[in-house]
């Protein structure tokens, strides 16, 4: 069959879901006089912040709906299922006299508001599983909304289709299951339609970016097209086979779009079709080539309509490259500028409004005011930053894009450019804080990443040329247009600031030892990624195999030698009342062992946070939502979308966000008059 025919099949038509609808609950006076009446007064103000904010996210959830865009209404569904886990352990207090929450949700598919359905008491389950459908049913509509006739429409689309997938297979396997009393759209049976539903229009757009791949010989490239409709067609049946045989499913689905079975019908029985015809070009098992590269969406020439998709897709790497994934969590929760929940010494925890954009004001006070008071500051020699020179990135880097596509190329990207261009300026300053510049290095990583795919900038006269000098030997210098020396050059200093952070930690205090644990672990786990780049780039002895092994084998005898903290409450105030760290074991313990590489495993301490420790209970239910969002959302282009992003996809364009590029410099103003 051609590619005529698929278009007479019209694959411009995707199907998307509308999101649940719901009744107004006031949660915060509740919940808080709860949290009062069972712990204290004191640990309601402790945690009033998150409670502020889950009704607040709710409230938006209801009442502004219409005026929010769909990444916003995306960022207001996740920040309240974080908040939501949070406060879940709550739930299950709340006394037989007590006056009830009531949750009370409608079908997705019935506009009529006819045969909602409410919660029982504690019913918190029924809350979660609706809030996971409308997150699915969210990243469907931004898949349908995508402009998919682009190289950067299509792949958003497909990301937010998975993502879509995703969280119809939690709803099916995990959350579903715990609601007693449900609308049809939140039964098994639905969200396992749903979830085959969405993966098969992921995958649908994933073939057409395989069909214009040209970078395999014609016979692979055959054979990956014939098992690739061979999978959407399996895709496409496995959603169809649910709906007829089900009366019940088949009465629903047509109530609400009669076309949805004729459009399934119709794609499986082309992709079948498709697929028969193409199965005698799969390539036998010794016929195959050994190793696969990943599809590409772009042709190999970077043409001019590909550049911002490229530079999405560089984006995309950090997380396919496991650079951000989820590793050790205090360093964040407590000292980042970008983390919207934060544990501050005095002992609250504050959770930042959803829709108030980064940076945030950080409590530092649990780092020294100068590293010279740690008892092992004279270890901060064998790891120092390392040095470079100024350089003019936007400049050469825009000329680049004129040169080899054109000047309205150059305008779809100048807004990452100057982002890369500050955030590369932020970082050469000695004058801001330690968190800061962690922020300020992470973020102008993950933009070289974006950028990466371009190089070397054979076209352009005057690239730029990288000089950084050894951090041992500043005499001894490298400079290199290898954008592999930046990147290796920028995490081999995200390690030296790390030990940075762990040394001016308070470690007379449980929550210090434990942000110096964490900043430690991190510098082990830049390190560990600094060695590929680092190979691939000739750069200065400090960057070389054998000497990061060397400072590796330092970071873990010096973590060794933190002496442990005393387990008297009066040693930490405003810490947790519990005897140890209530991130470290338990169930949450289970959760970051698995998020952490090995090397770091076993040197967690033993106690689980106990049920008279609220604010150990909002963690465990942070850290689960937060470890349940990164397996589920791995699609970060998706979060270029997002409003509160520094750089932002806008009309295909690559924008620099106006009201963070504010913020940060007016923290950068602040840092320098303190």
């Amino acid at each position: 069959m051609s590619n005529e025919n698929w278009q007479l099949l019209n694959p411009e038509t995707v199907l998307s879901i509308p999101l649940k609808k719901t009744d107004l609950v006031e949660l915060y006076l509740p919940l808080r006089n709860l949290v009062a009446s069972k712990y204290s007064e004191s640990d309601a103000q402790k945690v009033e912040s998150v409670l502020q904010t889950l009704n607040k996210c709710r409230m938006d959830m209801v009442e502004r709906r219409g005026d929010l865009s769909l990444p916003m209404q995306r960022d207001c569904l996740i920040h309240y299922f974080k908040c939501l886990c949070m406060v879940e352990s709550l739930f299950t207090s709340l006394s037989s006299d007590a006056d009830p929450i009531i949750f009370v949700w409608y079908d997705a598919f019935n506009p009529e508001h006819e045969d909602g359905v409410s919660s029982q008491r504690n019913g918190i389950q029924l809350e979660k599983a609706a809030v996971v459908f409308n997150l699915g049913a969210i990243c469907s509509q931004i898949a349908a909304s995508c402009d998919r006739t682009t190289a950067l429409g299509r792949h958003l689309a497909m990301e937010a289709f998975k993502v879509a997938a995703n969280f119809f297979y939690k709803l099916w396997k995990a959350f579903a299951k715990h609601v007693v009393s449900a609308t049809l759209d939140l039964t098994l049976f639905f969200a396992e339609f749903l979830h085959r539903l969405f993966s098969a229009q992921a995958s649908e757009l994933e073939l057409q970016e395989q069909l214009n791949n040209n970078d395999a010989g014609y016979a692979l490239q055959q054979h990956r097209c014939a098992l690739a409709f061979a999978s959407v067609y399996e895709h496409y049946h496995r959603a169809y086979e649910l709906i007829p045989p089900d009366s019940a499913a088949r009465k629903h689905v047509d109530s609400f779009d009669q076309t949805w079975v004729t459009h399934l019908y119709q794609k499986v029985t082309f992709f079948q079709e498709e697929a028969r015809q193409r199965q005698s070009s799969i390539l036998t098992e010794s016929e195959r080539p050994s190793v696969f590269s990943r599809v590409q969406s772009c042709a190999l020439d970077h043409d001019a309509e590909c550049v911002t998709e490229i530079l999405v897709r560089g984006f995309c790497s950090i997380s396919r490259h496991s650079i951000f994934k989820p590793r050790q969590k205090y360093v964040d929760l407590i000292l980042s500028e970008y983390n919207p929940f934060k544990l501050m010494k005095d002992g609250k925890l504050v959770a930042y409004p959803w829709d108030m954009p980064p940076p945030y004001q950080t409590d530092s006070a649990i780092l020294s005011s100068s590293m010279s008071s740690s008892p092992f500051s004279h270890m901060l020699a064998f790891l120092p930053l390392k040095k470079t020179e100024p350089l003019h990135l936007y400049e050469s880097l825009r000329n680049y894009f004129v040169l080899k596509y054109s000047e309205s190329v150059a305008k779809k990207v100048e807004g990452l450019l100057e982002m890369l261009h500050k955030l590369r300026n932020q970082m050469l300053r000695d004058d801001l804080s330690l968190p800061f510049r962690r922020d300020c290095l992470i973020g102008y990583f993950k933009c070289l990443c974006m950028i990466e795919p371009f190089f070397p900038m054979n076209a352009s006269p005057n690239p730029p040329i990288f000089v950084w000098y050894n951090a041992i030997n500043p005499q001894q210098d490298c400079s290199q247009h290898d954008i592999h020396l930046e990147k290796a050059s920028v995490l081999f200093n995200l390690a030296a600031l790390c030990t940075h952070i762990a040394l001016s930690c308070d470690l007379t205090t449980i929550q210090g030892h434990c942000l110096a644990v964490d900043a430690l672990n991190d510098a082990l786990h830049w390190l560990k990624k600094l060695i590929f780049p680092s190979k691939k780039a000739s750069g200065t002895i400090d960057l070389s195999e054998l000497y990061t092994r060397a400072i590796n084998n330092e970071i873990v005898s010096l973590k060794s030698k933190f002496p442990h903290p005393q387990c008297d409450v009066s040693s930490s105030p405003g810490y947790p009342a519990a005897a140890s760290d209530p991130l470290a074991s338990g169930p949450l313990a289970e959760i970051l062992v698995q998020s952490s590489p090995p090397e770091f495993r076993g040197s967690k301490m033993k106690t689980c946070p106990s049920d008279s420790d609220v604010i150990g209970q909002f963690l465990l239910g942070y850290y689960k939502a937060h470890f349940l969002l990164q397996k589920v959302c791995e699609a970060p282009c998706l979060d270029l979308l997002s409003e509160v992003s520094p750089v932002k996809i806008k009309d295909g364009n690559l924008v620099a966000n106006a009201t963070l590029e504010a913020a940060l410099e007016n923290m950068s103003l602040q840092e320098t008059q303190q």
